[in-house]
């Protein structure tokens, strides 16, 4: 049987989280996603548009050519992720939109 991990054993994440919310207070909020599987990494999802995305991107000085974008949905919903190291954590970012949003076209 493996051994459970504690909520010490996510103390990285959450204190990047800590951090992030004292530095970059002012950014839009994400949604986060914190999970035992990576316990060193910290996810932050933004679904209203790519804007939120960028702001952090930007913020986390995360260069563009680092960002990979894709589909899903059948084609319907734009993708961007990008990931940095912060703190001793791995931040993974993803943003999501609707394609007809990402051409600046109605939804």
């Amino acid at each position: 049987m493996s051994e459970l991990l504690t909520l010490d054993g996510l103390a990285v994440p959450l204190r990047v989280l800590r951090l992030l919310a004292a530095d970059f207070g002012h950014l839009p909020a994400p949604d986060v996603d914190l999970t035992r599987i990576y316990p060193d990494r910290l996810t932050l999802r933004f679904h209203e548009g790519l804007h939120a995305f960028e702001a952090w991107r930007e913020a986390l000085a995360i260069p563009p050519e680092k960002v990979t974008h894709g589909v899903q949905v059948g084609g319907f919903t734009r993708v961007l992720k990008a990931t940095t190291d912060y703190a001793g954590a791995e931040v993974h970012l993803h943003g999501y939109t609707d394609v007809a949003d990402a051409h600046g076209g109605a939804a």
